[in-house]
């Protein structure tokens, strides 16, 4: 059965999530290490897992499988999810797959390093509207793929 599994601590896309899971009845686990307001519904589960490093990630990791979407933006979960047959998508609507996972780990080590050194500054550009409907559409294509057996 086909579940959403969202790494939900900094998700800005749990109410688009839950919207496009009503439409299929799916259920959705919102994973965090700490309690959350989110929208309450029947389909949503909130997970909360204890306090330290990777619990809500080892948490989903565990969880999903094949057949599954999860949504983060972790590239580590993403790569150990992908390992574990389940769709991931970004909270952009970027898909993470076989052939990308390399190079997002590849660039997420060096912009940390170019931090680390002070080369640059800050985080990756703001989300947005463009970003919004790009994962609306994302996460529709996911479901309708798995869906379709592909």
């Amino acid at each position: 059965m086909l579940e959403i599994f969202v790494d939900a601590d900094a998700c800005p896309v749990k109410d688009e999530i839950v919207r496009v899971a009503e439409r299929h009845d799916l259920a959705v686990h919102m994973v965090s290490n700490r309690w959350m307001l989110s929208t309450e519904h029947p389909l949503v589960r909130r997970v909360v897992v204890p306090e330290g490093p990777d619990q809500a990630d080892d948490w989903i990791a565990e969880h999903c499988g094949s057949g599954d979407v999860v949504v983060t933006a972790d590239i580590p979960l993403a790569g150990r999810c992908l390992e574990a047959g389940a769709r991931v998508l970004g909270p952009t609507g970027k898909p993470f797959d076989a052939d990308n996972i390399g190079m997002a780990r590849a660039m997420r080590d060096l912009n940390a390093e170019l931090r680390d050194t002070g080369a640059i500054r800050g985080g990756g550009p703001s989300f947005g509207k463009a970003d919004r409907s790009r994962f609306l559409s994302a996460l529709e294509n996911a479901i309708q793929a798995i869906k379709r057996g592909r």
